[in-house]
């Protein structure tokens, strides 16, 4: 680069700085490994960055669904951000009446078969535990962030966040496993510029 080029990049940044515009900010990948109290990878843990920065960035999703086919729900977990709207179509023969008396979303949908008229809002933080009243077998798990980076533990118990943006925040994880109103597994997260690799073990 020319010395008079970067005198005009260096005056551009500094006058980007003097009228308020905004920087980039840096960010990193986080790679978390949730553990048993086995000491054993756990899958299928729900991992999740919570913080103001968080907060801030979180925006409702479009097109969630959980279907209900087998006389199951899927997926099992469904993740979405505040605000999202949960449709729920009912792909068996058979009708359902599907509910939630969770804190975090209390509904009912009332027996029918096809798609509801309406999705279902999400619009309080939490985990909402999802039941069928004809079919006692079914069960599921809305799980309800103010986040946008979340990810879910692989066969090897490793779950990958990308561009996590740097600054001070706690990260969080839960298990389907989890005794019901359970707290999430929480700890103290520093991300810096470069890629991040921490653990979090369940307690005995």
């Amino acid at each position: 680069m020319s010395g008079r080029g970067f005198v005009q990049r260096a005056a551009a940044g500094f006058l980007a700085v003097c009228l308020g515009a905004p920087m980039p900010v840096a960010a990193a990948p986080v790679e978390v490994t949730v553990l048993g109290t086995d000491g054993r990878p756990l899958a299928g843990a729900v991992v999740w960055v919570d913080s103001a920065a968080a907060r801030a960035a979180a925006q409702p999703v479009s097109g969630a669904e959980v279907v209900q086919r087998g006389k199951a729900f899927l997926p099992e977990v469904a993740v979405v951000t505040v605000g999202s709207a949960v449709d729920f179509p009912n792909q068996d023969t058979v009708r359902h009446h599907v509910y939630s008396f969770s804190p975090a979303k209390r509904f009912e949908l009332k027996l029918y078969v096809g798609r509801p008229e309406k999705p279902v809002v999400f619009d309080k933080p939490g985990i909402a535990v999802l039941g069928c009243n004809i079919h006692d077998q079914m069960q599921a798990w809305v799980v309800v962030l103010e986040s946008p980076w979340s990810a879910r533990t692989n066969a090897q118990g490793r779950a990958l966040m990308a561009d996590v943006p740097a600054g001070t925040h706690v990260l969080r994880a839960w298990h389907p496993d989890f005794p019901v109103g359970a707290s999430a597994l929480e700890q103290a997260l520093v991300v810096g510029g470069s890629p991040l690799q921490t653990t979090l073990r369940v307690a005995g």
